[in-house]
């Protein structure tokens, strides 16, 4: 294939609005006919994706800019996912970096960029959403360059260009004007940019095929579909390869049964491609992420792509309590452990290895949101099952203890700055930076262990009083800090089996907040609501109201109940103590006690049970 390539990723924090720019880029390069209906955030194609506002896998479409074919891949901006960032970077030759006009860097911003400037992909910063109130694109573009300079760009790097821009109104401009106007009609000016500033791959189209898998698809029709760049060489359709997984892996002879290229949204069937191009390949069955594709003649492995490792893990079991297996389909250990199988060849951050304990299995993912995502998942698939508390991964370096230390960087009101340092230093966190931007706002900086941030959420969204932004990533291992307080509060456990009812409740009521509404059904030892008091206290939610033949007035018997908390997947995986579990189910998520009898608990809160 002759004409002009580039790769590009767009990279940034979560919510600077990278998918919202490339919708833009798809809809002005002409790839959607004028009458077609086309969805907002188009690249978030998944269902999860589209609810929550956030993207979670890496995707790749296509443009055409003055005879240019331009590759895009769109990745997430948390850093749970960022092994999606990796790999999505393993086949680009520059990169985007998208920067919010009014926040400025954040952690996820240098997290993405230290991993493109370690590549050596030159960026192009792109100022977004300069037409918001409060933009502030001249701190923004400083804060970058001391951003790259802290992560050791070379003298090329740190001149890169600068785009300023509005991807929701769908202009670029590579000067500033006036506040509140549109500074241009259209995004030409990033497109320019990217074909002045992103080299074009080089590679001999005649060289031996040198071509590394970077994401994995499904399909019912064709089997697994691999995704990655041609680095050298040209790929064809009924070529025979070798698979290599890295130089000194396991290698094996195999087929290439069609290739595709992305031209839009859609893929089309190619006959050949060559250097540069970013390919899907199918008829490779056990094809796998990182390996390589290379010439049967003279094979040319690359290093399988080395991808951060976990640094939180939960138990995940086979849900044994009275109401399991009405909900969900599939619920035996076999079912949980082939799904948790199949989600290892395509979610290459997460490990799963058996327990000494028969049905439970250790996930470990780089934080909660990877692994509630996981959960979320095989809920809505029809996988019902029970989880632990999430726990951090510890290492030993020589005779000491090493954790998982993280930066958070959180941005709040003045008035909330007290309470907010008071509850991050009960956790260890230690205070590495403050600014405050002159309009009532602070951004604090801490280091804290990853123990202390498991909970801390919703913690923070009530002492903000829900307008806190708060974001934090992996920094690294560090000697053990010492004990972190728990949960304040004890739960409300039921005694019985059975139906809530109204009456129950209303005796209740005083006691703590509830989980459970009127007509849920309970069993023992499951969890119905919060104690206002700091122990575990055994409640009949099930009781009725005994029936006399005594007449009251209707008056006094009007019951107040105050609603239920409402309990997502996250807040009851933050939620849990040790000794409690989240029962998942398609239709339902409850939170009760591992030992669901009053004496099986005591029997093991003895010393040395």
């Amino acid at each position: 294939m002759t004409h002009a390539i580039r790769n590009i990723a767009i990279i940034a924090h979560v919510d600077h609005g990278k998918t919202t720019m490339v919708d833009m880029l798809l809809r002005q390069s002409g790839t959607f006919r004028e009458n077609e209906k086309v969805a907002e955030r188009v690249m978030d194609s998944n269902d999860i994706e589209r609810e929550r506002g956030i993207t979670i896998l890496a995707k790749n479409c296509a443009v055409t800019w003055k005879g240019t074919h331009i590759n895009i891949v769109d990745t997430p901006g948390h850093a749970d996912f960022g092994g999606e960032v990796e790999r999505a970077l393993s086949m680009v030759d520059g990169v985007v970096l998208l920067i919010d006009a009014q926040e400025g860097p954040m952690p996820q911003t240098r997290f993405v960029t230290k991993k493109a400037l370690a590549l050596g992909l030159k960026p192009i910063v792109v100022v977004n959403k300069v037409d918001k109130p409060g933009s502030r694109p001249d701190y923004v573009i400083n804060a970058a360059f001391e951003l790259f300079d802290k992560l050791g760009a070379t003298e090329d790097q740190l001149d890169f260009p600068v785009v300023y821009a509005s991807g929701l109104n769908g202009w670029a401009s590579l000067t500033e004007g006036p506040a509140g106007e549109h500074w241009a009609t259209d995004m030409s000016a990033l497109f320019d940019t990217v074909l002045t500033h992103v080299p074009a791959h080089e590679g001999d189209p005649a060289a031996p095929l040198q071509l590394q898998i970077s994401s994995l698809y499904y399909s019912s029709f064709v089997g697994r579909i691999g995704v990655g760049r041609v680095n050298a060489g040209t790929v064809k359709p009924a070529m025979d390869v070798w698979v290599m997984e890295g130089p000194d892996g396991r290698a094996y002879k195999s087929r290439v049964n069609q290739v595709q290229t992305f031209e839009g949204l859609e893929r089309i069937q190619v006959t050949e491609a060559g250097p540069g191009e970013i390919v899907l390949i199918n008829g490779i069955e056990d094809i796998g992420i990182g390996v390589t594709v290379t010439d049967i003649a003279s094979p040319q492995p690359l290093p399988m792509l080395k991808v951060d490792e976990p640094t939180l893990t939960m138990n995940f079991c086979v849900n044994n309590s009275p109401l399991a297996g009405r909900e969900g389909k599939f619920v035996t250990s076999r079912q949980i452990w082939d799904r948790l199988q199949k989600e290892l060849q395509s979610n290459v951050a997460l490990k799963v290895k058996e327990s000494g304990e028969d049905g439970i299995f250790e996930v470990s993912g780089r934080g909660e949101l990877h692994l509630t995502i996981l959960l979320e998942n095989m809920r809505r698939e029809g996988y019902e099952l029970a989880v632990g508390k999430p726990r951090v991964v510890m290492k030993d370096v020589g005779d000491e203890r090493h954790e998982p230390i993280e930066m958070v960087t959180v941005d709040i009101e003045d008035q909330h700055q007290g309470g907010v340092m008071q509850a991050l230093g009960e956790r260890k966190g230690e205070l590495a930076n403050m600014e405050t931007d002159g309009r009532g706002r602070v951004r604090l900086e801490y280091r804290i262990p990853a123990r202390g941030l498991i909970g801390f959420s919703n913690e923070f969204m009530n002492l903000t009083r829900g307008t806190g932004l708060i974001s934090n990533i992996f920094d690294s291992y560090e000697a053990y800090k010492g004990e972190i307080a728990g949960r304040k509060n004890g739960v409300l456990i039921s005694m019985d089996q059975g139906e809530i009812v109204t009456y129950a409740l209303g005796k209740l009521d005083d006691r703590g907040r509830m989980f459970v509404k009127a007509g849920d059904p309970v069993y023992e030892g499951m969890i119905v609501g919060i104690h206002s008091r700091d122990n575990d206290l055994v409640v009949n939610a099930v009781r009725q109201k005994q029936l006399t033949n005594f007449r009251v007035s209707g008056k006094e018997d009007a019951i107040k109940i105050t609603p239920p908390i409402d309990l997502s997947l996250e807040y009851a995986v933050e939620f849990i103590a040790d000794d409690e579990l989240v029962e998942i189910t398609p239709k339902s998520i409850r939170v009760r006690k591992r030992f669901l009898t009053e004496h099986e608990r005591k029997r093991a809160g003895r010393p040395g049970a």
